[in-house]
């Protein structure tokens, strides 16, 4: 089996449902991993939009979530999770919206991609504190077994 990372919320490719954006409550999506490659020791979760601020010209690359030393034998993520309710040992990493925890898609203009990327690392990473997604990157270096990836779109309705 393949290392893949799904949701029940929304198909690969395809949209994000509003409930998890600006748009609705902002809770984060379900998330399912399979396939977790042996060696594994713990895992990371990097989600962005590359797209930001106009997917017509982008200019950066917005940081929606940031999380690491998820448990190697960890599954998934349930839908709207809070930080207590997360895996033990889990880490989280500060956002573009300069915090912890998922901020759910509310792109000014056009029709964004959003890009679930779940690492699976070779080793438990130290304290990093509240990494920003250079820093966390920077510790995965040369620890990166696999990576899945899972990408939605979103576009505001207003």
């Amino acid at each position: 089996m393949s290392f893949a990372l799904t949701s029940t919320a929304f198909q690969a490719g395809a949209e994000i449902p509003a409930r998890f954006t600006c748009e609705g409550e902002g809770g984060s999506p379900p998330l399912a991993w399979a396939g977790v490659p042996p060696g594994t020791k713990s895992l990371a979760l990097i989600v962005d939009d590359p797209d930001a601020p106009d997917p017509e010209a982008p200019r950066i690359v917005w940081v929606h979530w940031l999380l690491y030393n998820l448990p190697a034998e960890s599954t998934g993520l349930a839908e709207g999770i809070s930080p207590s309710r997360l895996p033990p040992g889990t880490c989280e990493g500060i956002t573009d919206f300069k915090r912890t925890g998922w901020g759910g898609p509310c792109p000014p203009i056009g029709r964004h991609r959003y890009f679930f990327r779940l690492y699976a690392l070779d080793a438990t990473l130290p304290d990093l504190g509240k990494p920003t997604r250079v820093k966390l990157e920077q510790a995965m270096e040369g620890h990166v077994i696999a990576r899945a990836e899972l990408m939605g779109t979103y576009q505001n309705r207003r």
